[in-house]
């Protein structure tokens, strides 16, 4: 697994990018428009969600859907200030505690959870999204395969497969596969030069300003990125591939200086999605609700993210009274802050509560519909209060909105069991097998949902051709 993210992931290594730079002075090769060159933007886009669907077979992610929901925003609002040109974006939080962000080509965006461990401000956290965005507005994939234009699609699938196999402690087949596959000196091609990175620096911390973030944070997250590297014999994942000098240090402190220092508002959000990462990475909920009583008496970085910690904590150990008290101090500055109502629904959820967990997110629900955490939360308390069908209308529409979400379509699934929709189960679970990658299963669900749809004939098209498009996906992996 660790090989597989050195290899695939922290250099952000699919060679193919999306967007047109917005300046002419880069020299960077002309891929060609949709119609023609070297990869289309379709093409590049259809790469990029399989090479997505084939990481999340193999890494564990998060559906922590107030995390996604953070990330998705975050991303957008640097994206909307970015040189990028097609911003479809696909983003993904892997439940690693290691630094590391990546971007693929084809609109891929993802996030370490540990990266919020060490980052202490959403400028920080920016700052390192805002650089991998640049390698994409700035083409620099494409000018490696510019470079070597022998490599068709069909190499280049067969190098993601192979990568994919690897994945697979000692695995020998995708050694060898990668290997037939003419990976060509994967040390160069996964290593960006000291001149896209310099650009990155660049392009990323203009962005940071476009966007009203803090360009005196970027020298101060890699400031932290080196000081990491000081307390381990191995660098941190995105440090193999982005290495942090003294003298990018410095460049990216002058760049700050030519703009004003001045104040900007802290991101409460960000420390609340700390504290649910921090929270995961404990030993216990009582480890956890020891650290963030400790925060509470002494130093924080926010007060209010260390009691929604401890909250959130005592929650989990079923301290429900003390995680009402807990949380209550947080509702009365901000009494409809979206992560303090889901978590008091969830506390509520907890004591067994359920008409007063549901009350809490119908009534917020009202002001905002389709919020995706209040949203999951509400449907996930209506399952776990009983009333199944409730729950299944507002999955069966939320999957519609939100086709490409694993986590919609297993609690879909979940709940079509839970009301006895057998045939709904099959479906689910077959959408849920395809966005993981999990192509023989997904196969296997569609093949039970053919069985119990004999002579509807409508139905057996639709399930026979999603099939089919089953089949040409698998098939790609075996190049």
């Amino acid at each position: 697994m660790r090989l597989f993210s050195t290899l695939l992931i922290s250099a952000s290594v699919l060679v193919l990018a999306i967007a047109k730079p917005s300046y002419a002075d880069n020299n960077l090769p002309d891929l060609g428009g949709a119609s023609g060159g070297i990869v289309s933007p379709e093409q590049e886009y259809a790469l990029g969600q399989e090479w997505l669907r084939l990481y999340r077979s193999r890494v564990p992610t998060s559906s922590d859907p107030l995390l996604n929901d953070y990330i998705d925003q975050l991303l957008r609002r640097l994206a909307m200030f970015s040189q990028l040109d097609d911003r479809r974006l696909s983003t993904v939080i892997v439940e690693n505690p290691s630094m590391n962000a990546f971007a693929v080509p084809g609109g891929v965006l993802g996030v370490h959870t540990g990266l919020f461990l060490y980052a202490e401000s959403e400028h920080q956290l920016s700052s390192v999204l805002a650089h991998e965005l640049a390698h994409l507005s700035q083409r620099h994939f494409a000018r490696g395969v510019q470079q070597r234009q022998a490599n068709s699609m069909g190499l280049m699938a067969a190098q993601l497969a192979s990568l994919v196999l690897m994945a697979t402690a000692g695995s020998e087949a995708g050694i060898a596969a990668l290997s037939a596959s003419r990976a060509m000196a994967l040390d160069n091609q996964l290593r960006f030069s000291r001149q896209n990175e310099q650009e990155a620096d660049r392009v990323g911390l203009q962005t940071m300003i476009k966007a009203g973030m803090d360009p005196f944070e970027v020298p101060k997250m890699f400031e932290r990125m080196l000081h990491a590297t000081r307390f381990s014999r191995r660098p941190p994942e995105f440090l193999l591939t982005h290495p942090i000098t003294e003298k990018r240090i410095s460049d990216s402190r002058n760049r700050a200086q030519k703009h004003p220092k001045k104040q900007f508002l802290i991101s409460t959000d960000f420390h609340l999605m700390r504290a649910r990462i921090r929270l995961d990475n404990e030993e216990s909920p009582q480890k956890a609700i020891q650290r963030f009583s400790g925060e509470i008496k002494g130093d924080t970085l926010s007060m209010d993210a260390s009691y929604y910690g401890l909250a959130l904590a005592q929650s989990r150990a079923g301290m429900t009274d003390n995680a009402r008290k807990s949380l209550q101090r947080l509702l009365n500055k901000e009494p409809d802050k979206i992560a303090y109502l889901v978590a008091q629904a969830e506390i509520e959820s907890t004591a067994k509560n359920y008409n007063k967990a549901l009350s809490v997110l119908k009534k917020r629900l009202a002001e905002s519909p389709n919020n995706h955490p209040l949203n999951v939360t509400y449907a996930e308390t209506l399952m776990n209060a009983g009333q199944y069908q409730e729950s299944e209308k507002i999955l069966a529409y939320y999957s519609r909105q939100r086709p490409n979400d694993p986590y919609v379509w297993y609690l879909l699934a979940e709940v079509h069991g839970l009301a006895g929709d057998i045939l709904g189960v099959h479906k689910a679970r077959s959408e849920y097998f395809i966005l993981n990658g999990i192509y023989d299963k997904a196969a296997r669900q569609i093949n039970y949902a053919l069985k119990m749809v004999k002579g509807n004939y409508m139905q057996t098209a639709l399930l026979e051709e999603r099939l089919r498009q089953v089949q040409r996906m698998q098939e790609k992996t075996r190049l």
